[in-house]
Order: C-alpha cells, then sequence, then structure tokens
C-alpha cells in the first residue's frame, strides 16, 4: 500500500501547515485512500488554516469539460473559501490572489505526461511563491504509468507553452514531487519548497499497484488505461482527426469520417509495434470534432502494458492516416492553450520535427531513433532530482 503525500503530511507532516495561512492547488483527483478530497480534510482540521483555492484547468471540483470559463474568482460552496482560477486571464497566480496566503500546498493527480497542464500550474504557483516571496508544499503522488520509462522527442524551447514548458521528452518518468525540484533547481525558479513524498512508491509501479483509488484527473481522462495510450495518441489533439473525445474511451479511438478503418489497421500491420492491437472500427462523437457525424478509424487495446511503446504508437497511427490519404488529412489551426502564432501539433509535440515526419513518411525505426540522443542527456539530467528507489 503506498501512502501519498497528502496522506503523509496529514498524519505526520502537520507542522508544515501550523501557523501558516494556507492556499491549496487542487482538482477532483486531489481525494485520499477513502475517497477523501484535500479541501475537505484540511478544512476539518482545527490547526489547519485554509485561506484560498486553487483551480487549475477543469476547475478544482471538474466543473468544466475542455476549458475552464475565465473567471476571477467565486466561493467555494462547501466551504465558503475564495476560489481563484489559474486556467483563464491567468495561469501565474496575481499577487492579490496571494495576499492572504503565506504557503501554497499543490497536491493533484499528474498522468506523468509532459503534454498535460497540471504539472505547470505547479510550476506557476513556484513561480508566483518566489515572486512574492511565499513558500510551496507539493505532496507527492504516484506517477501512474510508472516512473521508469523515459520516452518521446525533447520539448525544444521556442515552442514552450502551457502544455509544455521546460525541455523534457514526452514521458518524462518522474513524479510531481520530483519534477517540482527538477524545476525549482535545474530551471531556475527559486523558491521556498518542500516536498512531502510518498512511503511505499517504487519506480516500476503502476497506478493500479499502489492501492490508491484512480479519480479521473481531468473529464477524457477516465482510466489508468487511457493513461497508458496517452502519451502518443494525445498529438492526434493536434490535427482533425478525432482522439475520441465525446465518447466513452477518449484517447482509444481514433478516427475520422475520410478513414477506412480496415485499410488504416492493414497499414499497421507491418509496423511491428510491441504490446498492443488495432481493432478497425467505427464510433460517433457526442462534442468536439466531428459531433454527431459517423467517424472510421480504430481502438487501441494495449495487451502488454510494460512492452508498449505509447509514444511511438501515436505517433504511428498519425503517420499511417496521413499516408493512406494527405489530401483530406489536415492540421488543426492556431490558437492551442493560448499561443496563437504556431500549430497546435508543433505545440503538442514541442517542435515542428515531428510533424515534418509525418509528412515526409519517415520510417518509425527513424523516428525513434532521432529522439535517443534527447533521452540519454534527460535521464542523466533526472537523476539528479530521483526521490524513490527502483
Amino acid at each position: 500500500m503506498v501512502t501519498i503525500g497528502l496522506e503523509a503530511l496529514l498524519d505526520s507532516r502537520r507542522e508544515l501547515l501550523r501557523g501558516q495561512r494556507i492556499g491549496l492547488v487542487v482538482n477532483p483527483s486531489s481525494v485520499d485512500r477513502s475517497f477523501r478530497h484535500a479541501v475537505d480534510l484540511m478544512h476539518a482540521c482545527d490547526d489547519v488554516r485554509l485561506a484560498a483555492l486553487f483551480g487549475p484547468q477543469h476547475g478544482i471540483r471538474g466543473e468544466t469539460q475542455d476549458n475552464m470559463i475565465e473567471w476571477q474568482g467565486f466561493q467555494d460552496a462547501r466551504t465558503g473559501l475564495p476560489v481563484y482560477s489559474l486556467y483563464g486571464d491567468t495561469r501565474i497566480p496575481y499577487p492579490e490572489m496571494l495576499a492572504n496566503v503565506d504557503t501554497l500546498v499543490f497536491d493533484m493527480q499528474d498522468v506523468g505526461t509532459r503534454i498535460y497542464t497540471f504539472i505547470y500550474t505547479m510550476a506557476h504557483c513556484m513561480q508566483a511563491a518566489a515572486r512574492d516571496g511565499k513558500r510551496v508544499v507539493v505532496l507527492d503522488r504516484p506517477n501512474p504509468i510508472n516512473g521508469v520509462v523515459v520516452d518521446g522527442n525533447m520539448l525544444e524551447p521556442e515552442y514552450a507553452s502551457f502544455v509544455g514548458l521546460y525541455p523534457m521528452p514526452t514521458r518524462h518518468g518522474m513524479t510531481v514531487g520530483e519534477l517540482a525540484g527538477l524545476f525549482n533547481e535545474h530551471f531556475g525558479i527559486g523558491c521556498d519548497l518542500t516536498v512531502v513524498p510518498m512511503e511505499g512508491w517504487r519506480r516500476p509501479m503502476w497506478f493500479d499497484e499502489t492501492g490508491q483509488p484512480w479519480i479521473l484527473p481531468s473529464p477524457n481522462m477516465p482510466t489508468l488505461e487511457t493513461a497508458a495510450v496517452f502519451p502518443g495518441m494525445v498529438h492526434v489533439e493536434g490535427t482533425m482527426v478525432s482522439e475520441g473525445r465525446g465518447t466513452t474511451r477518449p484517447f482509444e479511438l481514433i478516427g475520422a469520417p475520410h478513414v477506412d478503418p480496415w485499410a488504416l489497421v492493414e497499414s499497421l500491420a507491418g509496423e511491428d509495434l510491441p504490446g498492443c492491437r488495432f481493432r478497425p472500427c467505427y464510433f460517433q462523437p457526442t462534442f468536439q470534432k466531428h459531433a454527431g457525424v459517423l467517424c472510421g478509424g480504430l481502438q487501441v487495446h494495449v495487451t502488454d502494458r510494460d512492452a508498449f511503446k505509447s509514444v511511438l504508437t501515436g505517433i504511428a497511427v498519425l503517420r499511417a492516416i496521413y499516408g493512406l490519404d494527405p489530401e483530406h488529412f489536415e492540421w488543426k489551426q492556431p490558437p492551442y492553450e493560448y499561443v496563437h502564432d504556431k500549430l497546435p501539433f508543433d505545440v503538442i509535440a514541442g517542435s515542428a520535427s515531428v510533424r515534418e515526419q509525418i509528412v515526409s513518411q519517415v520510417g518509425l525505426g527513424d523516428i525513434e531513433a532521432s529522439w535517443v540522443e534527447g533521452i540519454s542527456e534527460f535521464e542523466r539530467l533526472r537523476s539528479r532530482y530521483l526521490l524513490y528507489p527502483e
């Protein structure tokens, strides 16, 4: 049984909170093993003074499907505490938001992929704390897709965004607490940082081996299986191919109205992608791309999650769809995640090179080989910030 940072804090590290006005950065996944939310747990503690709540993309209690309404703040109906949006007109807390806060406590479940906004909400909170002389406490949680695998291309600095703030590979193989140390020291944030580590977590663990409940971190991350395919299939979001939003299997169902399911699966048959099978299928999204329109495509079924190459598989599916019918293939147009001057696909990939490789139909072996140097460099850097054993 893994003890997460939230549980460790309230059980044995309560001194970090005493005498402090606490700002809590949370979302629906901020629960303990008994499904009790961090806001409710801390609000019930006589020796903890909650002063404000901060909501990331999708809100503190999952209020919105895609993006939050751009509001400055409101009162939480359950506690009466002020709530501030960190996914609206600002991603970095304003000084006035922190005026009545001494310590920011961050507690959210990450998905182990560079392309996800929550770890950058953490980074921006750390930046604001450094600016205003506040303290940050990060409550660590598992990397749900294990903390061993590092994979994918490196983000290039000119493509930094809210879905990729720092140069890292697509799969970073780190926990939020480890990332906080990396961001703070190597990337120079320099805030007063304390990480409350987990107890009992080992790097090869997948989330379902921790004894903790899976609470969907965002509306389109319903299961651990979603998180397993997400590092590659999230790239589909940068095209006009549906990534399965508006279905019950987002990021597992991939397709578009012009795609022939059987031709697509046949084109992938010779790629020898390990740990998965592709099933030809049709689906009809209820919202987002192609809402109400029949899409042909595939469902990816992971048969061996440790052998599965999630990033390469996602690129392979897009490469195949493009290769079968380049005239009908469309790249999504800006804006995307507050970026107005770059293609969304390049923002997601953190580089233009992945898109160029797809268009040029570069072989998957060569695509994977192009990542090796960056991965090796990052692994050397990453090793200085790891908190847990193999």
